[in-house]
């Protein structure tokens, strides 16, 4: 008989999907109705699960399922995992570590670009007629050069360091704050948020932070300044929305570009009706490529786990 997967997400690439259901009994759980009556029924009977890193694991499904030899996540985000718990009861919990960095790294600098350069008004300006009723250059405000912009990038991990070398590409001085100073990269460490800002002309948010909240919050974003701009790529709940939106409206900064939000998927309205925000769906690492690699990594950690070994990418084992 095969193994039995639980899968608590979707996965979009069809190739993928394909070689799980030659592998293994897949459960789709997203899909089906009564699901706690299954859960008693058949949890003790699952081998594996599959879930995302928004929407992580529960204990209380976790305590169902105890014949469960791996979770792996269709993503880098545990916090909705419960680790320790994981970690006591021996149970690998796998991400896709390393699998996003470029698209999310792309997508950080797009939007930065996005934002600078107002791309967004400026499409919708074309596409609503407005040129043909305002053809004179003063109809559209003039924009800001991203290149030679100074970049404070916060948490200068795998996602910071390949911003961090995009950036450089354009001109841009490269400042960061972290937990530390790391001494295998040449860009100037600050040690205090507010102080990065201050120094930074733009503001990107690339650490993981699983604990952090709020952290961007209206002294920050005061010291970052009517110039400046801030990206966000990480977390939603790094940013203090109440002080982003107040902050966008007052002209204290210039604009922002967030692909991720503090109650996805609802975005506060202030934002949405923004001329100066360049917003997406929580899409960094929405690309065929990174997809495909993220479910080849799924594949890899069931396939490791449910043949008795520590699966490479465990977080907990």
């Amino acid at each position: 008989m095969k193994p039995q997967v639980l899968q608590l997400n979707p996965i979009l690439i069809p190739a993928i999907n394909d070689k799980l259901a030659s592998l293994y009994t897949v459960h789709k759980y997203f899909e089906a109705t009564g699901r706690e009556a299954w859960l008693r029924e058949h949890g003790a009977s699952v081998d594996a699960v599959i879930t995302g890193g928004h929407t992580g694991i529960s204990r209380p499904m976790l305590e169902q399922l105890p014949g469960l030899k791996v979770v792996a996540v269709n993503g880098v985000g545990t916090d909705a995992v419960d680790l320790a718990y994981c970690r006591g009861r021996g149970l690998p919990v796998t991400a896709t570590l390393g699998a996003l960095t470029e698209d999310v790294a792309d997508l950080a600098i797009g939007l930065l670009i996005a934002a600078c350069r107002n791309l967004c008004a400026g499409d919708r300006f074309v596409r609503g007629g407005q040129w043909e009723l305002s053809p004179q250059p003063s109809a559209i405000p003039l924009a800001r050069r991203f290149s030679g912009m100074r970049v404070g990038i916060v948490g200068m991990g795998r996602v910071g360091r390949a911003v961090a070398a995009r950036a450089a590409a354009f001109g841009c001085p490269i400042s960061y704050t972290d937990l530390h100073p790391m001494d295998d990269i040449p860009h100037r460490f600050v040690p205090y948020l507010v102080d990065l800002a201050r120094d930074s002309d733009a503001l990107v948010l690339c650490a993981a932070a699983d604990t952090a909240e709020g952290i961007v919050n209206a002294a920050v974003l005061e010291a970052l300044g009517p110039s400046g701009f801030l990206v966000n790529v990480a977390r939603g709940r790094l940013v203090n929305e109440v002080d982003l939106t107040e902050a966008l409206a007052a002209g204290r900064i210039a604009g922002a570009g967030l692909d991720v939000f503090v109650d996805e998927p609802r975005v506060p309205l202030t934002l949405r009706q923004s001329d100066s925000v360049t917003l997406q769906a929580h899409r960094a690492s929405a690309t065929w490529e990174t997809r495909t690699a993220m479910g080849e990594m799924v594949l890899d950690s069931l396939a490791q786990a449910l043949a008795g070994e520590r699966p490479t990418m465990s977080l907990t084992t």
